[in-house]
């Protein structure tokens, strides 16, 4: 049995490198394209909202709270979830914009009449 090793492990040894260092290369290639690439999007777009954040946009935190901007700050938003109910939250935790399911209707009818007149 351990002749049957050592016999392949000889065989191995005497095959060029090159093989495999393409092939870990293009293993990398393709895990930039799939994983890391995309990743920096996300970030780069997240980074843009929150640099974005201004009194009066509504948005969810990771967390699922909805709310209206209230105060912006350096690190935090102070968001008015309720008529007079105000928590204070970082920046980082804000996941997006909220749209209302009647929002996207309403804007492309403005649009309409724009290109109407």
């Amino acid at each position: 049995m351990a002749d049957s090793f050592l016999i392949l492990a000889q065989a191995a040894g005497g095959q060029s490198p090159v093989p495999s260092i393409v092939l870990f290369i293009g293993l990398f290639v393709i895990m930039y394209f799939v994983m890391i690439r995309p990743q920096q999007k996300q970030l780069k777009a997240h980074r843009e909202l929150v640099s974005g954040l201004k009194k009066g946009d509504e948005v969810i935190t990771q967390g699922g709270m909805i709310g209206r901007i209230y105060l912006v700050s350096e690190r935090e938003v102070t968001l008015e979830v309720a008529n007079g109910v105000r928590i204070r939250v970082l920046k980082t935790s804000v996941a997006g914009r909220y749209a209302t399911a009647g929002e996207p209707a309403a804007a492309a009818k403005t649009e309409d009449k724009k290109e109407e007149k």
